[in-house]
């Protein structure tokens, strides 16, 4: 759908969003209504407010719901049947214990973080998060203390990496309409991306998981015992638990076979990733012959698919029956209904303001700014991302108000590589509940609103900041 010609003007669109988001903190947070509700009922009050007709509101709604459901369901659902099957069989374990046998106990946050860097180069934000679930929760289990300490790291370099580097579609078309080049990109924006993590996200995080306690218990596999737990106690009940899928009492499998089972959608999804890249550049055609095959088996959903069939045969199968394999997945899928449907409603409300125009409104009022590029890149993209949530939308937003100024400033590769992780770091900071990342962390590691703004939040935040501050210093010294 296309946005409407907006019934008011800037200041009236930015209080109806301001409005809205309040009316949704206070109907959750206060009143404790279910957020599914919650969501849908105020989508549906700013989309009558900002003056769309109300013949075309259910459309409205249905335009971010089916959006962000369409990217999200398949890539949760498979990722938590890919993570029940890790953790039932011993592989999360044996992978969290090779970790920390690497690493040692102390830098176990440290240890997930790099590992999340590392597989976040190629895997998007909610599909890197779904697979490294179980080995979140599996260290989190071993070491106690809040489950902040050590999803955050995880959950923050993949954060940093879909939004600062390529090739991840923000800052590849970020790039292509600043005239950049992506090679440049990628070689400004990987150090920054990690130092800022390092900055931003882990000493960060340290902080807020020792003022925040967040238990294991809460967390979408939560209420499932570990494996240790089950094992004993299907040493004492024989082969009953072969029948129901409990399996935990075989022998676990190798970390090489975990390691590859994991790279396995790594490299896949590398398939799509790079193959796009060198579409856009122009090196080939990516929409035919092989490379359109491999851009088949690289798309995230497909990807994740054959990585579970390998799991269910690999992991499952030697240790159980079918019968059991379908247990343990069906234990998977079902505490995720409520996630992948207030995932949705969250992308419902940040295409509700998508389409009402207020983006375009304050991006138009904001272009003309007498700032330095740099810095008015980073404020647009900010004040969009606020305003509508999607960070992707955002930065090429943000990207498209400015290419005519960087046209006319005749820039160099550098400095255009440095003007789009400014961009980056706007469209990352302050996700709140427009933002359907907001809800997804939310949900997968048991926090309520509150918790979730006073720590995924100011997260992101801190990650944003720390990114534009290394992207301005650069930009001084260039």
């Amino acid at each position: 759908m296309e946005a409407i010609e907006p019934a008011y003007g800037t200041a009236v669109l930015l209080l109806i969003a301001a409005g809205a988001v309040a009316l949704l903190l206070f109907l959750i947070m206060k009143v404790r209504l279910h957020a599914f509700v919650a969501l849908v009922g105020v989508s549906v009050v700013t989309a009558v407010a900002v003056g769309f007709p109300l013949a075309d509101v259910p459309d409205v709604l249905m335009f971010g719901f089916a959006d962000t459901l369409g990217s999200v369901a398949l890539l949760v659902a498979f990722g938590v049947m890919l993570g029940r099957l890790l953790e039932v069989t011993g592989g999360a374990q044996v992978l969290a214990d090779t970790l920390i046998g690497r690493f040692g106990e102390k830098r176990a946050p440290l240890a997930l973080g790099v590992a999340a860097l590392a597989f976040g180069f190629p895997i998007f934000f909610d599909a890197g998060l779904v697979v490294f679930l179980p080995i979140i929760l599996t260290v989190a289990r071993r070491f106690g203390g809040s489950l902040l300490l050590y999803a955050l790291p995880a959950a923050g370099a993949f954060a940093a990496m879909h939004a600062m580097v390529p090739p991840h579609p923000g800052p590849v078309a970020a790039t292509e309409q600043l005239g950049g080049e992506i090679g440049v990109t990628l070689l400004v924006g990987l150090p920054i991306a990690v130092a800022a993590w390092y900055v931003g996200v882990y000493l960060v995080s340290r902080v807020l998981g020792a003022r925040v306690r967040v238990s294991v218990a809460d967390a979408v596999f939560g209420r499932v015992r570990d494996a240790r737990g089950r094992a004993g106690e299907e040493e004492e009940r024989g082969e009953a638990g072969e029948e129901d899928g409990v399996l935990l009492g075989r022998t676990p499998p190798s970390f090489g076979t975990v390691l590859a089972l994991l790279l396995l959608p790594l490299v896949l999804i590398s398939f799509d990733t790079v193959l796009n890249t060198l579409g856009t550049a122009g090196v080939l055609d990516a929409e035919s012959g092989v490379p359109a095959f491999l851009g088949l088996l690289g798309a995230t959903p497909v990807a994740l698919l054959i990585t579970v069939v390998a799991a269910v045969l690999v992991l499952g199968r030697p240790r159980t029956s079918m019968a059991g394999v379908r247990s343990i997945v069906d234990e998977a899928l079902a505490p995720i209904c409520a996630i992948i449907l207030i995932t949705g409603a969250g992308g419902m409300f940040g295409g509700v303001l998508e389409l009402s125009g207020i983006g375009d409104a304050l991006s138009s009022s904001l272009s003309g700014l007498g700032f330095s590029l740099i810095v008015q890149a980073f404020v647009i993209a900010t004040l969009l991302r606020v305003a509508q949530g999607s960070a992707t939308v955002a930065l090429t937003t943000t990207a498209g108000l400015i290419a005519g100024a960087v046209g006319e400033a005749e820039l160099g590769s550098v400095q255009i590589a440095l003007l789009v992780v400014a961009i980056a770091a706007g469209a990352t900071v302050l996700s709140h509940v427009n933002d359907s990342g907001f809800w997804l962390v939310s949900r997968f590691f048991g926090m309520d609103e509150k918790t979730t703004l006073k720590t995924w939040t100011v997260l992101e935040t801190t990650l944003g900041l720390s990114a534009f501050v290394l992207a301005l210093g650069a930009w001084a010294v260039v």
